[in-house]
């Protein structure tokens, strides 16, 4: 905990700062969420091919990159959403020089009850 994944559309792959986000945002989970740092583990999913409203998606013009944060139950929604505001901006922090437009989001999810982790 917390487990962290961010989908995002692959062209952005050039434009995306991903181990500055990673950096940032486990800061960020753990100043707002009180995370402990050695906990925060992220996951980057780049997706190959992203559809934008009735646009062609050949154009190429809009990148979508959302941020899923699963913690452990028991959190104030003032606090999830705290965290999850602070996440959209580091995303717009660390996108740069793309010829596209940022679609950003992220939300915050309650990890189930039966969430159990191992390391080997």
């Amino acid at each position: 905990m917390p487990q962290i994944t961010i989908d995002y559309s692959g062209l952005m792959e050039d434009a995306f700062d991903r181990a500055g986000f990673a950096r940032a945002l486990h800061e960020a989970v753990v100043e707002i969420a009180a995370a402990k740092p050695e906990a925060c583990k992220t996951q980057f999913r780049p997706s190959a091919f992203t559809a934008f409203g009735y646009e062609d998606p050949g154009a190429r013009g809009h990148a979508v990159a959302h941020v899923t944060i699963g913690l452990l139950a028991g959190r104030p929604d003032e606090t999830k959403a705290r965290l999850t505001q602070r996440a959209v901006e580091l995303l717009r922090e660390h996108v740069a020089g793309g010829a596209f437009t940022l679609h950003a989001s992220a939300e915050i999810r309650d990890l189930d009850p039966s969430y159990r982790k191992a390391d080997a």
